[in-house]
């Protein structure tokens, strides 16, 4: 079976995703959205692909997933890869994904997009402390659970690993410098260190 994946490289989501893909050696292929021409925004899009306007977007011969944490779940359970060694490890991944969506992913992908893809007339000062101020509170309780441990989750790499890494692999500024935070530093070292690891612009098509 070939994955299509409906994606773009500036997408930290999308490189949740297109991660687990690389990694397990499953078959796919990257198609691009054209999100800052507002291929998202377009209805004929959203009535095809995803109704509600977001990258990425699974699709097989069988069915379309959108929502980058119900795909990890969805692709952990169908090719049982990266889903731990135990019942209670699956459960842990759930708690990290979920937490990642709403504490660290969210928060780096708006300040991000906003320091580095809005316009400048645009961005608030305000609004972007406010946001830094919570990704802080987040790398600092994930620094903490790294300090002893090589993974988020059990005794290897899982899904957890690949939903809450994926902002920090980007380049552009946005709050988190790894030099900050070594417990983060080793842990993101050892994810690159996986074998077929690629950075988000060398895995996925990012705009022109």
């Amino acid at each position: 079976m070939t994955y299509q994946l409906h994606c773009l490289g500036e997408s930290g989501h999308s490189y949740k995703v297109a991660l687990f893909l690389e990694l397990a050696r499953l078959d796919w292929q990257p198609v691009f959205i054209d999100f800052f021409k507002g291929q998202t925004r377009d209805p004929a899009w959203r009535a095809e692909v995803n109704a509600m306007g977001e990258a990425p977007v699974l699709v097989t011969s069988e069915t379309s997933l959108t929502q980058s944490g119900n795909i990890l779940l969805w692709l952990m359970e169908q090719t049982g890869q990266f889903a731990g060694d135990t019942p209670e490890d699956v459960q842990e991944i759930r708690r990290w994904l979920f937490w990642d969506t709403h504490k660290m992913s969210a928060v780096a992908a708006t300040t991000r997009f906003m320091l580095n893809f809005l316009p400048e007339s645009k961005r608030s000062a305000d609004v972007i402390g406010f946001h830094q101020a919570r990704l802080n509170d987040a790398l600092k309780l994930l620094e903490n659970h790294l300090t002893t441990r090589q993974w988020l989750v059990g005794r290897n790499v899982t899904v957890a690993d690949f939903a809450c890494c994926s902002y920090l692999f980007y380049p552009e500024p946005f709050g988190f410098d790894r030099a900050d935070w070594p417990a983060i530093d080793r842990w993101l070292s050892g994810i690159q260190s996986l074998d077929g690891w690629k950075h988000p612009y060398d895995l996925m098509p990012r705009a022109a």
